[in-house]
């Protein structure tokens, strides 16, 4: 495939979802006339990006954390599969690599999330007060394009207990940024992403299932 084939592939997601200009759409539409691969893949592309229209992108920033014990389940199904014999490195599939860039379009920052990433990144200290009885915390926030993320080295939560974090705004409102289990006496790290950007986080909270904050963070 030559560079100006990948491109047009690459457009697809784009096309699709009305995010080209116009002479870029004039140009792919007329590649799609002499080439049945690309209609082909766009024929398959297209009832991902018509799953994707029905998406409202404000509500990309309110996602479902996970239940807590959603990892441990998947690390012993992984602990429980046996490792396969080695093989080849395989191409992607054209249709995996289209709907990436669906949803890279959609959203208008999928590439964002791992910029900035890295031991290089800039770390902020952030004032933790603890307010949990043999609790003790501290944590670094690191700025993203798409939000911000904490790191929270800790200990004294009570073993196997879940704790939800959330990140307060300047607003006054709330956004989601993980779960993770208590881990009692035992030091734990804790990496939590959240979509609110630094310029406006304000703070973030540790709470206990009963919705009690245990830690609170100022931005």
């Amino acid at each position: 495939m030559n560079d100006s084939h990948r491109t047009i592939r690459e457009q697809l997601g784009a096309y699709l979802l009305g995010g080209l200009t116009a002479p870029e759409e004039t140009a792919l539409g007329a590649h799609l006339d002499g080439c049945p691969d690309c209609r082909a893949e766009l024929d398959d592309l297209r009832p991902v990006a018509d799953a994707l229209a029905g998406v409202a992108p404000q509500d990309l920033a309110h996602a479902p954390a996970p239940p807590p014990f959603l990892i441990e389940r998947v690390l012993d199904e992984v602990r429980r599969t046996p490792r396969p014999a080695a093989a080849p490195p395989r191409r992607r599939a054209p249709l995996l690599v289209a709907a990436a860039v669906v949803v890279a379009a959609l959203v208008g920052g999928g590439v964002g999330f791992i910029a900035g990433t890295g031991p290089d990144a800039p770390r902020e200290a952030v004032a933790v007060r603890t307010l949990a009885g043999g609790v003790q915390a501290s944590a670094t926030v690191i700025p993203h394009t798409w939000g911000i993320e904490i790191t929270l080295d800790a200990d004294g939560f009570t073993a196997g207990t879940p704790y939800r974090v959330v990140v307060i705004d300047d607003a006054g409102r709330t956004v989601g940024a993980g779960e993770f289990l208590g881990t009692g006496a035992d030091p734990m790290v804790c990496n939590l992403n959240t979509s609110v950007l630094r310029a406006q986080a304000a703070g973030f909270d540790v709470l206990d299932p009963d919705g009690r904050v245990v830690v609170h963070g100022e931005l």
